[in-house]
């Protein structure tokens, strides 16, 4: 899988992550710090969101220091689904119910331990397919393009 990694620094967990990631196999972009670059948590999360959402990238995986930036700044780019995850059970909830494209972690909450069982439930859910939150996310798409410019 093709992945878009970013973050507003880079940190032991960051490494450790990439590391993971590319242990499993996956394609690997860095963006912002990650690739050396200094950048705010606002223009990483845009550019993660954007690669995911021009399928340049199949999925992201952001951090800042409580993860709710960037969170929030990923979930402007329409088509996104940016999940704030602390814990594996969240994880697998949100591909399931909310079908989540772009995983986001904190830098201070997430242990290096924390984030496998993390990378072990997204990797190992599949999006949900359930009628009904298929609709909740279909409704979702409603709102993005009732508030599109």
């Amino acid at each position: 899988m093709k992945l878009a990694v970013g973050s507003d620094e880079r940190t032991h967990l960051t490494d450790m992550v990439v590391k993971e990631l590319k242990r499993r196999g996956h394609l690997i972009e860095l963006i912002g710090p990650l690739r050396g670059k200094k950048q705010s948590w606002t223009r990483v999360a845009q550019q993660v969101a954007e690669r995911v959402a021009r399928g340049q990238a199949d999925e992201g995986i952001l951090f800042c220091w409580t993860g709710t930036g960037v969170s929030i700044a990923a979930n402007k780019v329409p088509g996104i689904r940016a999940a704030l995850v602390h814990d594996a059970e969240t994880a697998k909830g949100a591909r399931l119910w909310n079908r989540a494209n772009v995983l986001c972690l904190s830098l201070r909450a997430t242990s290096p331990a924390l984030a496998k069982e993390i990378l072990d439930a997204w990797f190992s859910t599949p999006l949900g397919t359930d009628p009904a939150d298929v609709r909740c996310v279909a409704q979702v798409e409603e709102i993005e393009r009732k508030y599109a410019k």
